[in-house]
């Protein structure tokens, strides 16, 4: 192939939907742009793959291109811009988590790896911020509380930067913590600031609302808990990178008695959990799963037949929930030995045994309505407005021709998120989601405010969220003294979008984007 051809193929290639499909085709990118020594290529194409491994299934396979990136920065860092150097600290983030959470690994390398993250950053000029969080949940995994507690104070008055995780999305993982030390009332009060939309990210509040659910339900919030399990699965059950929440969502429902629910959610999920993204969230949904068989065997389901699906060599079979247990409950031990052989302690297997002797809260915890689910699919047929209305999924290039039939200046980045400035505001679109069929607005105003005032950055955000439904606006303190503020629109497209209702969509995101930037921009 010409090296026109290859950069034609990549492109296509960041287009197709997350799986298999995608990640076979950067795999042929990358043998292509390796023959040709083509170095530059192999970069941009590597970069592509560790997010596709990211964002599909066994994360571990992100390790290979990383190390390769890497070795190449350390040649010559010269071949990676600004974005991609940031770009590759972010990976090396997600390397030291796939090292943590696969057995097959050792501790020792992942320990190497982390310590070579952290070096970087601090000869970088950077804040330990992203390196702390990741020893904190290191040295939980390994059941050594006391350094985690260490490490927990540290990751929280460390200043963050732009290598932190999101201002939204660190709050739950700090939630997860606490939740699992029995701080539950530190939990919900640590992300008040995502639950108000405040801080706020694409992933938000439905992560946050997983990682605090069982909190809630601990401290006899009933209520609260069984709203935050309904909102955060709605969306979870749809999106494949959502595999490590549900547990939470399993525990929930063994815990409240809503059996029938979490056995529907367990036969929904079994096909995730024959290739999941890595050993620890197979361990925890295996082991969840197991509680539920458990209690809902005692409920009286132990007969109720639960399809599962036929993977590899496995023929498909109708289980009942006893024997579904059993297999779950050998499977959660298995991968609890296996990372307690690893890791040199016996803290998997008493967390996990700790987790299947739970038992249900007393009293009713009532579900509230769960919105109809529509699983049927958008007519093929062109209606008579045209082609303009004809129904499909959401793609980079829909968006890009929006912006193209406005006149508009507009970038492409390599991840296909389309960035933009419209009067005051930086606006990106990208999209997210299991088929990447939600899209995603951010808007950051360029305007900026001294760090001193974030009391009155919170008064005018929650004021604008007060008074105007979109953008939803938030604060984020990146750690240099100033503080950004920034709206989102988010809209769920899994039904497929016209052309022409596409269009309404990004007009009027830029139009109430611009309105927002333009608001910051007259603050005194």
């Amino acid at each position: 192939m010409t090296p026109d051809e290859l950069l034609s193929a990549l492109e296509d290639a960041r287009d197709l939907p997350d799986g298999d499909t995608k990640i076979a085709e950067l795999d042929r990118i990358v043998a292509h742009a390796d023959a040709a020594e083509d170095v530059r290529l192999g970069i941009t194409a590597r970069l592509t793959l560790i997010e596709a491994h990211a964002y599909h299934t066994e994360r571990w396979r992100m390790l290979a291109p990383f190390e390769w990136c890497l070795a190449a920065f350390d040649r010559d860092p010269a071949l990676f811009d600004p974005t991609e150097a940031e770009l590759l600290r972010w990976y090396h983030k997600w390397a030291v988590v796939a090292l943590r959470d696969s057995s097959r690994v050792g501790l020792a390398r992942t320990e190497e790896t982390l310590a070579d993250l952290e070096r970087r950053l601090g000869s970088g000029g950077h804040s330990p911020h992203a390196a702390y969080s990741l020893r904190c949940r290191i040295a939980d995994h390994v059941g050594d509380e006391s350094a985690a507690r260490h490490w927990f104070a540290q990751w929280r008055d460390a200043p963050r930067d732009e290598n932190s995780d999101c201002a939204g999305c660190d709050p739950a993982n700090q939630a997860k913590l606490l939740t699992a030390w029995g701080r539950w009332a530190e939990a919900i009060e640590i992300v008040q600031p995502v639950l108000t939309g405040v801080l706020g990210c694409p992933e938000q509040p439905e992560r946050t609302l997983a990682s605090v659910q069982l909190a809630y339900l601990r401290l006899g919030r009933y209520d609260d808990a069984a709203q935050a399990h309904v909102r955060a699965y709605r969306r979870h059950r749809h999106e494949r990178d959502a595999f490590p929440f549900l547990a939470e969502h399993l525990r929930f429902c063994a815990l409240t008695g809503h059996y029938e629910r979490g056995l529907d959610i367990l036969a929904r999920h079994l096909p995730w959990w024959d290739r999941p993204y890595d050993e620890c969230s197979a361990m925890e949904f295996a082991a969840a799963g197991a509680l539920l068989c458990r209690l809902a065997a005692t409920a009286g389901f132990e007969r109720h037949s639960i399809p599962r699906p036929a993977y590899a060599d496995r023929l498909a079979a109708e289980l009942t929930v006893t024997a579904l247990g059993a297999e779950l409950l050998a499977a959660a031990q298995d991968f609890a030995g296996r990372f307690d052989a690893r890791n040199g302690t016996s803290h998997q297997s008493g967390r996990m045994a700790g987790w299947l002797a739970e038992r249900p809260v007393p009293g009713v915890v009532a579900l509230p309505p769960d919105g109809p689910v529509d699983e049927g699919s958008p007519t093929e047929q062109i209606p008579p407005g045209g082609r303009r209305e004809l129904v499909g999924p959401l793609t980079t290039a829909a968006i890009v021709d929006v912006l193209r039939e406005r006149a508009d200046h507009y970038v492409v980045d390599p991840d296909g998120t389309v960035n933009g400035r419209w009067g005051d505001a930086l606006i990106q679109f990208h999209r997210f989601g299991e088929r990447r069929e939600i899209l995603h607005a951010r808007v950051i105003a360029e305007r900026r405010l001294s760090a001193d005032r974030l009391a009155e950055a919170y008064e005018f955000c929650n004021a604008w969220n007060h008074d105007r439904l979109l953008p939803k606006a938030y604060v984020q303190d990146v750690g240099d003294g100033e503080l950004i503020l920034v709206g989102d629109v988010t809209t769920d497209l899994e039904h497929g979008v016209a052309a022409g209702q596409l269009g309404i969509l990004v007009n009027a995101t830029l139009a109430t984007g611009a309105a927002f930037a333009a608001a910051v921009a007259a603050l005194p």
